[in-house]
C-alpha cells in the first residue's frame, strides 16, 4: 500500500510538472502562432524521451544524491519534498501562475531532511540555488539583448518567414534545455518511486525507453490539460508579445538553463522563460512590459521556498515520530 502511494506520488509530480512547467512553455509558443498545439507539445514530449540518453541524468541525481547526502533515509526525504511541492504547485497552478517547481522541491527537500534528522548538504543547497536565483537575470539580459537586435532587422515578409523558422528552432533548442535540466526532476522522484516499489535503497534515477515514453506522455497530458488557464494567467498579460520577442525569450531561456546543465544544477525554466520575455519587452522601453503583471509571478517564487521548507519540516518532525 505504501509503495502503491508513493508510485502515485510520481505519476501525480510529473502531471503537475507537465500542468506547469509544459503549461507555459507551451503557451509561450503558440503565442507565436507558427506552430500548432499538438506539434508544440509532440516536440517538447520528444525532448524528454530523448534526453537522458544523449545528455545523461546529472541533474537528476543532485535531487537524489547531493543535495539529500545519501543515506537510508533519502527515499523518504526525497518524496516527502515531492509530496510538499505537489501541494504548493498545485494551488499556485490553479490560479494560472506558473511558478518554480525546482524551488518547491528544493524547500521540501530541505525541511524534510531537517525535520527527519538528516538535514540537507547545505554547501551544495546553497551553490544550487544561488545559481538559481541567477538564472532569470540571465534571461532578462539576454532576452534584451536578442530584442535590441531583432528591432534592427527590416520588417519585410521574407523576415517574417526568417522569423518563423528561426521561432521553430528556438523552441526545439527550449525544449532541449528543459529536458536536460529543469526537467530532470521527474526522472528523479519517478526513480526514487520505482526503488521503493522493488524494495531497493538506492536512489539513483534510470531512464529506461519505457519510462521515458510514461513519463513523457504524463507530462505532456498535464501541458495540455492546463494550457488553456496558464494561456490566460499571469504571464500572458506581461507585455503584448510579437513574434520576434517570443524566440528571444526562447533563446535567452535556453541560454540561461543550458548554461547550468554541465554543472549538474537544477535552475528553473520557468522564471528563465520569463526573465527572457521581460527583456526582451524592455528592449522596446520599459513601458512597453506591464510591471504590475509580474508582482503575482514574483511573489510566487518567493513565498515558494520558504513555505515549501516550513511544510517539508513539518512533514519531517511527523514522520520522525511515526517511522
Amino acid at each position: 500500500m505504501i509503495a502503491a502511494g508513493f508510485l502515485l506520488t510520481a505519476v501525480a509530480f510529473v502531471f503537475v510538472c507537465g500542468a506547469n512547467d509544459g503549461g507555459a512553455l507551451v503557451a509561450l509558443a503558440m503565442r507565436h502562432r507558427a506552430m500548432s498545439a499538438s506539434v508544440v507539445l509532440t516536440m517538447l514530449a520528444a525532448a524528454i524521451v530523448i534526453e537522458p540518453a544523449w545528455f545523461g541524468l546529472a541533474v537528476a541525481r543532485t535531487f537524489t544524491e547531493r543535495l539529500t547526502g545519501g543515506g537510508g533515509q533519502a527515499q523518504l526525504i526525497v518524496l516527502s519534498g515531492a509530496v510538499v511541492a505537489l501541494v504548493l504547485v498545485l494551488v499556485l497552478t490553479w490560479r494560472g501562475i506558473p511558478t518554480s517547481i525546482t524551488l518547491a522541491v528544493l524547500g521540501g527537500l530541505a525541511g524534510a531532511g531537517t525535520g527527519l534528522g538528516a538535514p540537507p548538504v547545505w554547501s551544495a543547497l546553497g551553490r544550487v540555488l544561488l545559481i538559481g536565483a541567477l538564472a532569470p537575470f540571465v534571461g532578462t539580459a539576454v532576452g534584451f539583448g536578442l530584442g535590441r537586435l531583432a528591432r534592427r532587422l527590416p520588417a519585410t515578409a521574407a523576415m517574417s518567414r526568417l522569423i518563423r523558422i528561426t521561432h521553430v528552432a528556438a523552441f526545439g533548442g527550449q525544449c532541449m534545455a528543459y529536458a536536460v535540466n529543469d526537467g530532470q526532476k521527474m526522472f528523479a522522484i519517478t526513480g526514487v518511486a520505482l526503488a521503493v516499489v522493488h524494495g531497493t535503497t538506492t536512489a539513483a534515477p534510470e531512464a529506461p525507453l519505457g519510462l521515458t515514453l510514461a513519463i513523457a506522455a504524463v507530462f505532456a497530458t498535464g501541458a495540455a490539460v492546463s494550457l488553456r488557464r496558464v494561456f490566460r494567467g499571469a504571464t500572458a498579460g506581461l507585455l503584448t508579445v510579437r513574434g520576434w520577442q517570443v524566440v528571444s525569450a526562447e533563446f535567452a531561456s535556453s541560454v540561461a538553463v543550458l548554461g547550468t546543465a554541465g554543472l549538474g544544477v537544477p535552475v528553473s525554466m520557468t522564471q528563465s522563460m520569463t526573465g527572457g520575455l521581460v527583456g526582451a519587452g524592455a528592449s522596446q522601453g520599459m513601458r512597453r512590459v506591464r510591471w504590475q503583471y509580474t508582482m503575482p509571478i514574483m511573489s510566487a517564487w518567493l513565498i515558494s521556498l520558504p513555505v515549501s521548507f516550513l511544510a517539508g519540516l513539518v512533514a519531517g518532525l511527523i514522520l520522525r515520530e511515526v517511522t
